[in-house]
């Protein structure tokens, strides 16, 4: 009588598939990141052919579409903008002032939180715009 030994399973693992599952999930992830939309003010600024890109480091007064203020994405009144600024340029010793307001608010709006801006010893205000060729696109 023979004995045979046991026979031998190989226990091969192959990952090939399973780093081709892993490149179809990087790519998917990366695609999709892109549509995902950031929170925040929903403000479309008027465009200007002489804009230029300006550091966001600054105090932000918003101005939204149905006449909302925002003061650096902070929800504030008319009423209480004065105050709250000034307690934000005192806070960050900042001297200037960017207005991004959207293009179909009310003139008289913009011209008042331009003057509660001044009232709060702003040094420089500026109005955000966009880039002309940014609106062709």
């Amino acid at each position: 009588m023979e004995f045979y030994g046991r026979k031998r399973i190989s226990t091969h693992l192959n990952i090939a598939p399973l780093i081709d599952v892993v490149f179809l999930l990087l790519i998917f992830f990366m695609l999709s990141s892109h549509f995902v939309t950031q929170p925040g003010i929903k403000i479309t600024l008027p465009s200007a052919v002489t804009a230029r890109l300006h550091p966001e480091e600054d105090i932000i007064i918003s101005i939204t579409e149905d006449n909302n203020l925002y003061l650096n994405e902070r929800l504030v009144t008319l009423e209480n903008l004065l105050e709250q600024l000034r307690i934000e340029i005192i806070k960050t010793e900042k001297k200037t002032v960017i207005i991004k307001a959207d293009e179909k608010i009310d003139l008289g709006l913009a011209v008042k939180v331009m003057d509660i801006a001044k009232q709060a010893d702003a040094e420089r205000l500026i109005i955000s715009t966009k880039l002309e060729e940014d609106v062709k696109q």
